[in-house]
């Protein structure tokens, strides 16, 4: 039958159909196939030398593809907005990863997404395509435009949320995804959508996030903007207290944010420090709103379409979740231990009766065909049809039905993802340093290795002391979030004569996920500390703690009590630096390394 003028012509989200989204869990980006055409081209010109290597780096971060320290090979970085993938999605990045990865693993980030490591770039075009065909994007995942929304992991399913935010989270994606206005800013945007009161989205640490509120009984947010990591941390102050949320003005403010920010020309004369935070730092919060009220009064204003009702991401996972099953297992005797620290860890009750999540500890962020497919299945057998990645590199399984809690257990183990611990101290959270990344100083995931090893070795088992949360970042960038960890580490060099040694500068006592969902940034201690004594630094304060702490007294309280002073004199003789000889050449090696340490940053693309 020939389309008709009312029939929409190719599949939801083509170029021919581009604005017509589909609710599929997973789908939120339209994926449009003349991008892979465009990049497929743009690539063979560029291996054959006819594209100024400038000018084709733009074009690939738009597309996601990601330039790594090693020559030759390529990151791929596929959106997950709010964490929300399928089962038809985890096995294509499985099939993705055997064809194309030569480490044979993808890995989760604090930002949401999954990346695909080393991938030669003839390889990465076609890794891209196969990616879209199961409704995963890699548009916008690096370059100056709106990065991954990210959003809590419970949302929908939690105590105490005004509502879910996940369908605003979704209309968020949609709109700013390829808009004129976010596709070269001075530099990237982190946007956060959180609902709990926990504020499990680390809203104060984005550029721009969104806090569910209810006024007189209409759906708004509150809006922050400003906040940011790296070398120049700051907590995102509040620009609105409501905003609407039906009637797309928390679109319309965002997007006035975006066009001032966008005018700022000075700010990209150094795009390392051309964010927003910099903006409000300078001027202050006050006359970015000032601002945004005069840019509101602007022609472009009537030319948008900020309605919101076909752009909302709208899913009824409850009407696909599983029934209560007729035969279930329950844990023998020996199981029993394990079983139930696996729960008490790993599993809490939704708001719905009847069912639970089950939060996978997913060490390092990393998963392997296997798990990505072994997951999948899990999902089919015992979900409502999809689950979220979350901010600390770990996995949320939703709608579990409680009499399936322990087969889950059972089947996780069946993959290795059967330890409890997601978000304790043993889930130590780094970003890939110079495993791959261009900006790394030392290898932060060699040392969460070892920390993860010295940490076994403790067997950590008082309460408190498992709450203590440790990030290390490669550089002081902050990809890990290391400010926001109660001990936070980044990577950093000492010069001992001719040599020069791997080692990490400490921070203590940062915050995230309080009771009232504020954050805070650590302090930074005096001294660096060589890279093979970090281990043997975390176990003397946890030690310290344990030991000198008061009844019931939490890590940061603890910490804000006796004093950064008290930290550094623990580590003191640690920090002192070691002189170079054959005994002591393995300090001279990085974590996971087998040659002498040398510093290599090459200049990233973060900022191109």
């Amino acid at each position: 039958m020939e389309p008709t003028s009312t029939t929409p012509r190719g599949r939801s989200g083509s170029l021919e159909n581009p604005e017509v989204y589909e609710n599929v869990p997973g789908h939120i980006i339209p994926i449009l196939t003349r991008e892979f055409d465009d990049f497929d081209n743009e690539a063979e010109k560029f291996l054959r030398g006819e594209t100024p290597e400038a000018e084709f780096i733009g074009f690939r971060l738009k597309q996601g593809v990601y330039g790594q320290r090693q020559p030759n090979v390529q990151m791929i970085r596929a959106k997950v907005p709010f964490g929300g993938i399928t089962p038809e999605q985890m096995e294509a990045y499985a099939d993705v990863v055997e064809k194309y990865a030569p480490l044979r693993k993808a890995h989760i980030t604090t930002r949401q997404n999954i990346q695909i490591h080393h991938v030669p770039l003839p390889d990465a075009a076609a890794a891209i395509r196969e990616l879209g065909d199961a409704g995963i994007s890699s548009r916008e995942g690096c370059g100056n435009t709106v990065r991954n929304v990210t959003g809590d992991p419970w949302a929908g399913v939690c105590e105490g949320e005004p509502f879910d935010v996940t369908p605003y989270a979704g209309a968020y994606v949609r709109y700013f995804v390829r808009h004129p206005t976010t596709q070269l800013m001075p530099r990237k945007v982190k946007t956060a959508f959180n609902g709990a009161p926990e504020d499990r989205a680390l809203t104060g640490i984005h550029d721009i996030a969104f806090l569910a509120r209810v006024r007189d009984g209409v759906r708004g947010f509150e809006v922050r903007v400003g906040g940011g990591t790296s070398i120049m941390p700051r907590i995102a102050p509040t620009l609105y207290e409501f905003v609407g949320a039906d009637d797309g003005e928390y679109l319309k403010v965002a997007e006035a944010v975006f066009r001032i920010f966008d005018r700022q020309d000075w700010l990209r004369v150094n795009r390392a420090r051309a964010r927003l935070k910099v903006f409000v730092d300078k001027y202050g919060i006050d006359e970015l709103r000032r601002q945004v009220e005069e840019e509101l009064k602007g022609d472009w204003v009537a030319e948008r379409d900020f309605s919101v009702q076909h752009r909302l991401f709208l899913d009824d996972e409850e009407a696909k979740a599983p029934p209560v099953p007729e035969a279930y297992g329950t844990p023998t005797e020996d199981e029993l231990p394990a079983y139930e620290r696996f729960v008490a860890s790993a599993v809490r009750p939704q708001k719905q009766a009847g069912f639970s999540t089950v939060h996978v500890h997913v060490p390092r962020g990393d998963l392997t065909p296997e798990q990505f497919r072994g997951l999948a299945a899990i999902m089919r057998d015992f979900t409502g049809g999809y689950a979220r990645t979350t901010v600390h590199q770990n996995f949320l399984l939703r709608w579990v039905r409680d009499e399936s809690v322990y087969d889950v257990w059972k089947r996780l183990g069946e993959i290795g993802l059967d330890q409890p611990g997601a978000d304790e101290i043993d889930d130590v959270v780094s970003c890939p340093g110079t495993d791959s990344c261009k900006l790394g100083i030392t290898s932060s995931m060699g040392l969460n290795q070892a920390i993860r090893e010295r940490l076994a070795e403790m067997q950590v088992t008082d309460p408190l002391t498992r709450r203590i949360h440790i990030k290390m970042s490669g550089c002081p960038n902050g990809c890990s979030q290391h400010h926001i960890a109660n001990i936070g580490f980044y990577g950093a060099s000492i010069k001992v004569g001719e040599h020069t040694l791997p080692a990490y500068i400490p921070h203590i006592g940062g915050q995230y996920g309080a009771p009232k969902g504020e954050i805070a940034y650590g302090t930074r201690l005096k001294l660096r500390i060589p890279a093979k004594r970090v281990p043997d630094a975390v176990e003397r304060w946890l030690r310290f703690y344990e030991a000198e702490r008061q009844e019931g007294e939490p890590f940061n309280a603890f910490a804000a009590r006796v004093g950064t002073t008290a930290f550094e004199d623990q580590v003191r003789d640690l920090a002192v630096a070691v002189e170079f000889s054959l005994e002591n050449m393995s300090h001279f090696i990085d974590w996971s390394r087998n040659v002498p340490f040398v510093v290599q940053r090459g200049e990233g693309e973060c900022a191109v």
